[in-house]
């Protein structure tokens, strides 16, 4: 075991005990956090607007601000990208993590201060390797390469002095040259700016070097390995990396690319996965335990001060708003957080629930606008993916991407859901396949079940079965290729199934 190695695995677990005392003390860490941030928000724009001056408690904070969407956010996020300064944060801002998301097709520009990259993206990614060698003290990830899949870094188009990408490569220009030194492949390759170029370059080099863990999406993941793959001529890619050990992995949840990983890509009991719940606005969660699959620890020192709004009041102009002291056990929240990159009380989209409390770990259960909902059947992207999953653990199917909405009903039909689903490995039984997701979504959703009752609302599903690559040529159609896009899972209307089928005709058309 190398030097290196032993001597960084010692300074991550340095951090162990302090994690440990936030675990035991949620809400007092939250209370410290929310006063570091009210402190410095009094010096902004946004803070007199509100009258942070007189704000001494979390309730007078609810009271005086209003929850904001990234629409109400922006003309003082364009100030600031034309290179205001006190707008929403009183330190200059020189980066900007560019975000389609998956709630509507416009970038999102949210603020990466200093000190959210040092107190949240950094210093998330130095515990995330702390957690790994906590469950795993024998180690030897740190004598080989961490490989990250990232995107790319643009000038602001306000302003010469700062720039804007995907978190992913704000992030990477900003490493010390420390954590510089153990990923792989170099800056200049890792932030080029051509998607399919980029990952050639990256199947070259990556293919070449001592890979021993792995850093993004499970999709585009999967994209770079099958370049490797097909380069290399080996069956799997521990032929490549021996000494493979971990995947980090985050962005898409991880449960139905969970066979195809462990059988196909790293088929050995010995590699291991964490999760990571990261995004443009910070470091929210990590796996602590890789025992507890899907679940993440809430990391409460981060400099981000977090609400939880019940998703019956998600789209109420005043919703109720809890803390960690409030929350409750397997209940739906919407995540809403004032961050150290000048956001506050921001809707971050995504739903959430807890699994545990004291320590507080949560699951990632959806996104606000990503449900199916057109008969009050109130389908959410945990609902699907339990039901893909389920469905293909009993047909051996190995599934690649999938969407689904809903159909309406018309002429005297009743409605249905509609799915474009991607095999890798096709179920032995599609209609097999298509009853247990039917059966699957009833068992776990009771107004689903209702709906589906005697067919009297909702018929059973249509599936549509699209060959390998549909869904990658249909992100690359739509500009969305790269580490920090995602294939959306739900929608509440027709938009994305029609568009996938419609590419489906014109190009079988001859």
């Amino acid at each position: 075991m190398t030097v290196f190695n032993t001597t960084l695995k010692w300074l991550l677990q340095r951090r162990i005990p302090r994690i440990e005392a936030m675990m035991q003390n949620p809400g007092a860490t939250q209370h410290t956090v929310f006063n570091q941030l009210i402190r410095a928000g009094r010096r902004t724009e946004w803070g007199r607007k509100y009258g942070y001056k007189s704000i001494q408690t979390i309730r007078e904070f609810q009271q005086q601000v209003p929850v904001s969407s990234y629409e109400d956010l922006f003309p003082y996020i364009e100030r600031v990208m034309k290179g205001e300064n006190n707008v929403l944060w009183p330190s200059p801002v020189r980066w900007f993590s560019k975000s389609s998301g998956t709630t509507n097709a416009r970038s999102k520009f949210i603020p990466v201060t200093t000190e959210s990259l040092d107190e949240s993206h950094f210093k998330g990614g130095k515990d995330m390797m702390a957690l790994y060698i906590a469950n795993n003290p024998d180690s030897r990830a740190f004598e080989g390469k961490g490989l990250s899949i990232g995107g790319s870094l643009h000038q602001n188009p306000y302003s010469t002095n700062s720039a804007v990408g995907d978190v992913s490569a704000v992030v990477m220009k900003n490493l010390p040259s420390w954590a510089q030194y153990i990923r792989t492949p170099s800056i200049d390759i890792a932030l080029m700016d051509e998607w399919e170029a980029k990952l050639e370059r990256m199947a070259e080099i990556t293919s070449q070097e001592n890979v021993t863990s792995m850093l993004g999406t499970p999709t585009w993941g999967i994209v770079l390995i099958d370049k490797i793959l097909s380069s290399t001529g080996k069956s799997n890619i521990l032929e490549v990396w021996p000494n493979f050990e971990v995947m980090m992995h985050g962005a898409v949840n991880f449960q139905p690319y969970r066979e195809l990983f462990q059988q196909q890509v790293f088929p050995s009991a010995k590699v291991r996965y964490q999760e990571v719940y990261n995004a443009s606005e910070g470091f929210f969660a990590i796996q602590d335990d890789l025992s507890r699959v899907g679940e993440m620890l809430l990391m409460l020192d981060y400099g981000i001060f977090y609400e939880f709004v019940p998703l019956q009041e998600v789209e109420q102009p005043f919703p109720t708003t809890l803390t960690v002291d409030d929350v409750e056990l397997d209940k739906n929240y919407a995540l809403v957080v004032s961050t150290n990159g000048g956001l506050w009380r921001y809707r971050v989209g995504d739903t959430v629930r807890f699994t545990s409390l004291y320590p507080h770990r949560l699951k990632v259960s959806g996104r606000t606008k990503h449900f199916i909902n057109a008969f009050g059947e109130e389908v959410i992207v945990e609902n699907a993916e339990t039901a893909i999953t389920r469905a293909c653990e009993a047909t051996g199917a190995v599934i690649s991407d999938y969407t689904a909405g809903p159909v309406y009903m018309s002429n005297g039909a009743n409605g249905s859901h509609e799915w474009v689903i991607e095999f890798t490995q096709g179920p032995d039984d599609q209609e097999q396949f298509n009853r247990i997701l039917d059966e699957t979504l009833r068992q776990i959703n009771s107004d689903y079940d209702a709906k589906r009752y005697n067919d009297m609302v909702l018929k059973r599903p249509r599936i549509h079965v699209v060959p390998v690559g549909t869904f990658y040529a249909w992100m690359k159609r739509r500009g969305k290729v790269g580490g920090q896009h995602k294939v959306p899972r739900l929608a509440n209307t027709r938009e994305y199934v029609d568009d996938i089928l419609a590419q489906l005709t014109r190009y079988q058309r001859p």
